[in-house]
């Protein structure tokens, strides 16, 4: 009986069924501007991606299996996998760094070598460890990262399902560990499937999580020591010796997201609001592209999909002490769910991907891909950024003047709920008229009737158009505006 328990938590998909499948085929010319490429490998190899790491032309890639696999001359025609490790506990992330690959395990922060130089890795150290696991489903560890101080941050999965094991403190929560190892930090609570967790180019560490109960749609936000991020399971931890965010009580269901922000001690919204469905619907590891390796999108975040197969792309700003943006279509197709991204050389973005289980709209089972800009750049809405009575957009190419004006562009906005149900639909939703234009070369200041704070605002430029002609390659964003400047 206890078998056949254990192996039916094993079947059950990585979130609660949602409301139906949904669709989304490539955009038409998507792939005139982002080429996709196959790594061709043999059947035996199962990359069920949860992490990856480069060496020059020599991919490593941990999987869900609890293996790491060698891939040598990836990029090339015929690459070469062997076994680099195995036995590992669901290794669910992958950082190269001093000679050492390390990676969080379910219940331990490892680094693994080949120091002989045999090909296969024959060193294991435990980093960091201590933490409690119940057994329950769905207890992910994720990472790590490496912060600019030199600390490394990794994220932990609360459980899904009835718990039959009892429950383990500091699931939900986010843990730096210092440099050179040593007692893990729990320093960020109320996450909830925080499945990616990544470094800016600052220093500072970010995650994704996932939607579900108490997180109304997918989010991107940064982790700050004594934040509570809304999910009320793990706030149990927050009266432990060792934890850093104060305890917020009793957190209430139903509250519309502006209140939530208002009354909940700590709580804190997140950069960017994911749209369900709109923009993926499982987000993970994410990268920033600091060298321009797709043309004009410098200095932006790529995000993989693990359920929409999908990379999308998000934008950044500073309003107040706080950062907000927007996210972006970009790139569909992949064959599965893209777990895990990675810079290659210049204008190759790795994708590790995985399905089993979780469930993709690509109908793999697991693989590794590359994105490749073709080095055209399209004509696209570049970037959203807030003003006082608007918004500013930027594009890729000057406009043509004449399609400029308010016709071209559409405008709604709403909020969510924090609340226990399985995520939530958008709420007070308006349609916005836009009352002035202002254009300024490849800049469109647009004037709106009413710029609410706590809201997501979908812009949409259909109808502008380039010195050419030619419409937006997606032309739509959709903009977290959680303070106005």
């Amino acid at each position: 009986m206890v078998i056949a328990f254990v192996c039916s938590l094993v079947l059950l998909p990585q979130e609660p069924a949602s409301p139906g499948p949904v669709t989304k085929p490539p955009h038409a010319n998507e792939a005139e501007f982002v080429a996709i490429h196959d790594v061709p490998l043999p059947k035996d190899v199962v990359l069920e991606a949860g992490g990856l790491a480069l060496r020059g032309n020599t991919m490593f890639v941990a999987t869900r299996r609890g293996e790491i696999w060698r891939i040598d001359d990836v990029a090339g025609a015929a690459p070469r996998a062997s076994l680099w490790a195995e036995g590992l506990q669901e290794p669910l992330g992958l950082l190269d760094h001093e000679g050492w690959l390390y990676c969080v395990q379910r219940g331990e922060l490892s680094r693994l070598r080949d120091r002989s130089g045999s090909g296969r890795m024959d060193e294991l150290e435990t980093v960091a460890s201590g933490w409690p696991l119940s057994g329950n489903y769905h207890e992910y560890a994720f990472g790590p990262t490496l912060a600019g101080d030199g600390s490394l941050w990794v994220t932990m999965n609360k459980p899904f399902g009835d718990e039959p094991f009892g429950r383990a403190d500091w699931r939900g929560w986010a843990f730096r560990i210092p440099a050179g190892g040593g007692a893990f930090e729990p320093l960020v609570a109320g996450l909830r499937s925080p499945a990616g967790v990544g470094t800016a180019p600052d220093g500072s560490v970010w995650y994704t999580d996932n939607q579900g109960e108490w997180c109304a749609t997918s989010k991107f936000a940064l982790l700050q020591p004594g934040e509570f991020h809304g999910h009320p399971w793990g706030t149990p931890s927050c009266k432990l010796p060792a934890s850093r965010v104060e305890h917020p009580g009793e957190v209430k269901s139903g509250l519309r997201m502006a209140e939530a922000a208002r009354t909940i001690p700590r709580f804190t919204l997140p950069a960017v609001w994911i749209p369900y469905d709109l923009c993926g619907r499982s987000p993970g590891g994410f990268v920033w592209d600091t060298d321009g390796h797709f043309g004009p999108f410098r200095g932006q975040v790529f995000c993989g999909d693990q359920y929409s197969s999908e990379v999308f792309r998000m934008s950044l700003e500073r309003v107040g002490d706080r950062l907000q943006g927007a996210c972006y279509p970009f790139r569909h197709g992949l064959k599965c769910g893209v777990l895990r991204v990675l810079w290659g050389e210049r204008g190759t973005l790795w994708c590790g991907l995985t399905n089993r289980g979780w469930g993709s709209l690509g109908q793999a089972e697991h693989g590794l891909q590359r994105l490749q800009w073709r080095g055209e750049t399209p004509f696209e809405l570049l970037e959203v950024k807030a003003t006082a009575a608007g918004f500013e957009l930027a594009f890729t190419r000057p406009l043509d003047a004449a399609t400029a004006v308010a016709a071209s562009f559409t405008v709604r906005s709403w909020t969510y709920d924090h609340h226990e149900g399985y995520g939530c639909p958008p709420r007070d939703t308006r349609s916005h008229t836009v009352k002035a234009v202002a254009l300024a070369n490849d800049r469109v200041t647009l004037e709106l009737d009413d710029t609410t704070t706590c809201r997501v605002y979908e812009v949409k430029c259909a109808g502008v158009r380039d010195g050419s002609g030619k419409a937006p390659w997606h032309g739509v964003a959709w903009y977290t505006r959680n303070l106005a400047p």
